[in-house]
């Protein structure tokens, strides 16, 4: 760990920590070295060539916010998908933020997609803020194509919670859907099945899509609603 945390701290870049604090209010600055991602990266692959990794991952709770982001892109690579849920899973507990959260991705999850689709309904049902956001993008990652029902919206859209970075990740996975799949999407829009802020959210992140066709961007737009202390 020290060796690890000497590495990091030799690849800070002050005013990187600066400008990524400021994306991250819920991260203590104290906790933050400032390493860029291609450079932890570059650790991270490194770490595991020299058969560092299984040392470092045991060491939970981590320090720092690199910390964390290394343990998650090392286990990332795991091409054994039981193996990858138990690592993730671990690890799921101590994440405080949504960088963390959304580097999280394992491809061996798309060839084991029956088992990974319970996996992410344990998820979407956890007290924990960012396991739930980590199950949302899991279903927007894997199932929004040939894999895609329609009763997976339904899971979304009935999430309710009162965290941002949760109901952030709702808007993204339905601006996604309506990109991917807009006719089942737009049912969800049109029936105001979503809370006001995370309905306008998804809007806006389908409007922003190059996805999304300027015809259907049109109706779209002429489906905003007022929100709680807008005019």
């Amino acid at each position: 760990m020290n060796e690890i945390r000497t590495r990091l701290f030799g690849l800070q870049d002050p005013e990187y920590k600066k400008f990524h604090c400021a994306l991250m209010p819920t991260v203590d600055p104290d906790r933050v070295i400032g390493v860029r991602m291609p450079k932890l990266r570059a650790l991270a692959k490194e770490i595991v060539k020299r058969g560092k990794s299984d040392s470092f991952i045991v060491a939970l709770p981590h320090r720092y916010y690199e910390e964390n982001n290394l343990h998650g892109i090392i286990i990332s690579t795991e091409r054994n998908f039981g193996k990858a849920v138990t690592e993730v899973e671990r690890l799921l507990p101590y994440v405080d933020n949504w960088a963390t959260c959304d580097l999280l991705d394992f491809k061996v999850f798309r060839a084991h997609r029956d088992e990974l689709y319970g996996k992410i309904l344990e998820w979407m049902s956890s007290d924990h803020q960012y396991t739930v956001r980590f199950g949302i993008k899991m279903l927007m990652t894997y199932f929004l194509d040939d894999a895609f029902k329609t009763d997976q919206l339904d899971l979304v859209c009935t999430i309710r919670s009162e965290e941002y970075y949760v109901n952030m990740m709702r808007a993204w996975y339905f601006a996604t859907a309506l990109a991917k799949q807009y006719d089942a999407a737009l049912k969800i829009i049109e029936g105001n099945r979503l809370d006001a802020w995370t309905h306008n959210k998804a809007i806006q992140k389908a409007i922003e899509s190059y996805r999304v066709s300027d015809e259907r961007k049109a109706h779209l737009r002429a489906l905003r609603r007022k929100e709680k202390g807008n005019a």
